[in-house]
């Protein structure tokens, strides 16, 4: 009997939880983007292939692609609602797409220039912020917080240019700015605690933090059933862990006033399409990055994952929204954040996803949102590897 319960014990985890998720040895690069995802993005774009190719232009005219970009660091940021006030919000998000964007075109082209800019902008900022602060501390650290991670491993392990003592400047930047301000989540709408869920398991992968990603997957695993409804959940959709919604009215006040739940909606489909948008971005991303590192989290999250594509992928093609559904009225866009999950989703686990592939293969090539997400039609389209 013994044996049993520490076979159990082993195989879930303390107190009924799962077992740790982090892996024994980290893979690197492996935030969002693998080693070999980016040598077949670089074939692909050296092949002059579609939708590679223009993908790759794309971001290359765009001003993140800029060798002559100066980055434009500041000790504190200052973010209220809505980024307002504004003292570094966009400068920050923008500097850290910039270093993602040129890390990607260091990958691809091999011209150490661009591995130089992206190392000058994460360099400027680790030697200057200390805090977050206002409102938007926490969404704001998760957004800048999840594109630094990804840029940092690609250079890191990828480019002999970084000196050492810099990395390590970066390490401490990411360890003492970032990751206590997204590590415990947030009870703030969805979109929140997972793009910061996102950043902080960036940020212990590129720390090699096994506790601090232990940490993030169980928020993960905490968030996405109580962000995109199944049936199965029952009448109700279910609510987060510590969220305190333990009425009928909390949860539908939390879920914008809808009452009918069917397959596929999001806590912030009745909000509006874009911040449900950032929701479906963070949770692909998340999972993307957790498939890397060895554990595939896609499995846990697949149904909900792919009912919630197809549902908001649906009303974005023009499909009229019925009364019931938000009343009648859907507001806004999604925007490109369908590549990473529909890649997954459909080439790698086979489910057809008839609305997403169109919405997917009609927004191409998927830009960015110039917040946390950019370049997914280079990075993830028909990505095998």
């Amino acid at each position: 009997m013994l044996l049993v319960v520490l076979l159990a014990t082993l195989l879930t985890g303390p107190a009924g939880g799962r077992a740790e998720a982090a892996p024994t040895t980290f893979t690197h690069p492996g935030v969002l983007v693998s080693r070999g995802q980016l040598d077949f993005t670089r074939e692909q774009v050296n092949a002059g292939a579609q939708p590679w190719k223009g993908a790759f232009d794309q971001m290359m005219a765009s001003k993140y692609a800029s060798l002559s970009r100066v980055p434009r660091p500041r000790s504190v940021v200052e973010c209220g609602s809505y980024s307002n006030p504004n003292l570094g919000c966009t400068d920050e998000r923008e500097d850290a797409i910039a270093a993602y964007t040129l890390s990607l075109a260091w990958y691809i082209t091999r011209d150490g220039r661009y591995a130089q800019k992206a190392i000058e902008i994460m360099d400027a900022w680790s030697a200057v912020i200390t805090d977050h602060t206002n409102s938007n501390a926490p969404l704001q650290t998760g957004w800048a917080g999840s594109s630094w991670p990804r840029a940092a491993e690609i250079i890191r392990y990828t480019s002999t240019a970084w000196p050492q003592a810099r990395v390590d400047r970066f390490k401490t930047m990411l360890r003492t700015v970032y990751l206590p301000e997204v590590t415990n989540g947030s009870h703030s709408n969805g979109n929140w605690e997972l793009s910061m869920t996102e950043a902080a398991i960036g940020i212990a992968v590129f720390l090699e933090d096994r506790a601090a990603y232990d940490k993030a997957v169980a928020k993960f695993r905490g968030r996405v059933p109580a962000y995109i409804y199944l049936t199965s959940d029952g009448a109700l959709p279910k609510a987060a862990p510590g969220s305190g919604l333990d009425t009928r009215d909390k949860l539908v006040r939390y879920w914008q006033g809808q009452t009918t739940f069917v397959d596929g909606l999001t806590q912030e489909t009745c909000r509006d399409l874009t911040h449900t948008g950032y929701g479906l971005a963070a949770i692909s991303n998340i999972a993307e990055t957790s498939r890397i590192q060895g554990q595939d989290l896609y499995p846990e999250v697949a149904d909900r994952l792919r009912h919630a594509l197809g549902l908001q992928a649906k009303y974005e093609l023009g499909e009229p929204v019925p009364s019931w559904l938000c009343g009648g009225t859907l507001r806004d866009h999604l925007g490109p954040v369908t590549e990473v999950g529909f890649n997954a989703l459909h080439h790698r686990m086979g489910y057809a996803m008839t609305n997403t592939q169109r919405l997917t293969e009609a927004n191409r090539p998927a830009g960015t949102n110039n917040l946390f997400v950019a370049w997914g039609t280079l990075t993830h389209a028909a990505n095998p590897r």
